[in-house]
C-alpha cells in the first residue's frame, strides 16, 4: 500500500510520525495531510531516506539539481555537487544528467544520498532514442514507460512526468506565441514528438499506466509543468494555464488511485503575479503541494540568478508555495559547479525562511535568538543560530577585530558596546524630569 493508501485508513506509519516531529506538528495533522493529497512523502519502498513531508502547513523545501550535460561528464564532480546540497541542508536532490551513462549515475547518485531523490526520466528515454536513431521523435510509446519503470525500480522517489502537455496546450501555445519560446526540456522533447508523430502524448493518453507504477513503488508524481514561461513577457498566459486545468484533473485521478502527487509552477514570473499563480494552482489542483521552479523574478540578472530566485522564493513561500527549486549563479549560463550549488542552496533556504515567517510557520524564534546573541556581542551563540554557521564564523575569522568584542566593521565606535557600557549602565533616574 502506498504511504496514501495507508493514511486513508487512518494508519500513521514512521514515515509520518518522524515528519510530524520534525515539523512539531500533531501526528493526525500529518497523516490527514496525506490522505487528502495536500501533503506528500517522497519515499519510494525500495529506498530508506530521511522522511520529508512537503505540503499544506509544512515548513517550505528546498530542492537541488544536480546532473551532467552532454559538454561535461563528471560522475566525481556530480558526487560532490549531492554531497555539498546534502551538508547545506537541501531537502530533496534531483538527478537530471544527460550525458555520458546515465544508469550509473543515477545509481551513484541513489547510493549516496540520505534525502530523497528525483528524476526526469522523459530525458533518459529520449537521449536513448537520439544516441540510437538520431532524433527524439523516434522514441517508441514504449520505451517512455519502460523508463518510468526502471527508474522505479532503482529507487526514486519522485518523478517530473510531463504529462500534461498535449495537443491542446500545444494549441494555444500555436495560436499565441511567445517572447521566449519553450524552455523545458521534457517538455520540448515532448512537443516535438507530438508534432512529428500528429499523435497525443502517452504519458497523457495513458495516464493510468503511470499511476500503475507509480502506485507499485509509491514514488510521488511530480507533474511537469512543461509550458512554464522561460521569460517575464511569458508569464501567466494561456498556454500555461491550460496546461494547469489539465494538471488539476491529473491530480483528481492520482488522487483515486491513491498515488501521491504535486504539481510543478511557472518559472520566469514579475514577482506581483507570484501571489495569483499560488492561488490559481491552488484552486484548480485543490490544494495539492506545489512546487515552485525559482521562481526567477526578472530575466536580466544572469549570473546573480540565485539572488533573484531567493527574492521569488521568499514571495512563493509566503504565497503558500510548499516546495522551491533551487537557482544557482550559473543559471542560463553553464552548468553549475559545486560552488555553485552551494550558493543557490543557501540562497533559496534564505528565501524559503523568510517566506515561512509571513506566512506564519514559525514566528522568528531563531531571529530573536540572533537579535539577543548581537546585543550581548556573544559571537558563539551568533554562529549557533546562523544558517550558515562555518560561513560566518569564517568570515569573522579572516578579519579579526583588535576589540574581540567587536567587528572590523564599526571597531572601537560598536553602537552595540557603547549602549552597552553607557545607556545600559545609566541610572534610570538621569531621564526623568
Amino acid at each position: 500500500m502506498t504511504q496514501m493508501d495507508e493514511a486513508k485508513k487512518g494508519i500513521i506509519t514512521e514515515e509520518m510520525k518522524a515528519i510530524a516531529k520534525e515539523e512539531n506538528v500533531p501526528e493526525d495533522f500529518i497523516r490527514r495531510g496525506v490522505a487528502n493529497g495536500r501533503i506528500i512523502i517522497p519515499n519510494n519502498i525500495n529506498r530508506e531516506v530521511k522522511p520529508v513531508g512537503i505540503g499544506e502547513g509544512l515548513r517550505t523545501k528546498v530542492n537541488a539539481t544536480i546532473g551532467t550535460s552532454t559538454d561535461i561528464v563528471d560522475l566525481k564532480m556530480e558526487e560532490e555537487k549531492a554531497k555539498i546540497a546534502i551538508e547545506n541542508k537541501a531537502d530533496t536532490l534531483m538527478e537530471l544528467s544527460v550525458g555520458g551513462d546515465l544508469d550509473k549515475i543515477r545509481k551513484r547518485i541513489l547510493e549516496i544520498s540520505q534525502i530523497p531523490v528525483g528524476s526526469v526520466p522523459v530525458y533518459q528515454a529520449a537521449i536513448e532514442t537520439i544516441r540510437k536513431k538520431g532524433a527524439a521523435i523516434y522514441m517508441d510509446e514504449d520505451i517512455m514507460f519502460k523508463t518510468i519503470e526502471k527508474q522505479a525500480k532503482d529507487g526514486i522517489d519522485f518523478m517530473a512526468i510531463h504529462c500534461s502537455i498535449n495537443m491542446e496546450t500545444l494549441k494555444r501555445l500555436k495560436r499565441q506565441g511567445r517572447e521566449g519560446g519553450l524552455v523545458s526540456r521534457g517538455g520540448a522533447f515532448i512537443s516535438a514528438w507530438i508534432v512529428e508523430n500528429e499523435t497525443e502524448n502517452p504519458l497523457y493518453k495513458d495516464f493510468d499506466y503511470i499511476l500503475e507504477i507509480a502506485k507499485e513503488y509509491d514514488f510521488v508524481l511530480s507533474l511537469a509543468n512543461g509550458m512554464r514561461a522561460g521569460a517575464i513577457a511569458d508569464a501567466t498566459d494561456r498556454a500555461q494555464v491550460q496546461e494547469l486545468i489539465i494538471l488539476g484533473e491529473l491530480i483528481d485521478k492520482s488522487r483515486e488511485a491513491g498515488v501521491q502527487a504535486m504539481v510543478e509552477g511557472p518559472g520566469h514570473i514579475p514577482l506581483d503575479e507570484i501571489k495569483a499563480n499560488v492561488i490559481l494552482q491552488k484552486k484548480l489542483c485543490k490544494g495539492a503541494p506545489f512546487y515552485m521552479l525559482g521562481p526567477i523574478v526578472t530575466d536580466i540578472a544572469a549570473g546573480y540568478d540565485h539572488i533573484v530566485a531567493a527574492i521569488g522564493a521568499a514571495a512563493s513561500a509566503a504565497a503558500g508555495a510548499d516546495f522551491i527549486c533551487y537557482v544557482t549563479p550559473a543559471e542560463h549560463l553553464a552548468l553549475p559547479f559545486p560552488e555553485d550549488v552551494k550558493e543557490g542552496v543557501i540562497a533559496t533556504r534564505i528565501g524559503a525562511y523568510v517566506g515561512d515567517m509571513s506566512k506564519g510557520i514559525h514566528n522568528g524564534e531563531k531571529d530573536l535568538i540572533m537579535a539577543n546573541a548581537r546585543k550581548k556581542l556573544d559571537w558563539e551563540a551568533q554562529f549557533d543560530v546562523a544558517m550558515c554557521p562555518a560561513d560566518a564564523r569564517r568570515i569573522r575569522e579572516e578579519r579579526p577585530p583588535e576589540d574581540p568584542d567587536t567587528c572590523t566593521m564599526c571597531g572601537e565606535y560598536c553602537a552595540v558596546k557603547i549602549v552597552n557600557e553607557w545607556l545600559e549602565s545609566a541610572q534610570e533616574d538621569i531621564f526623568t524630569d
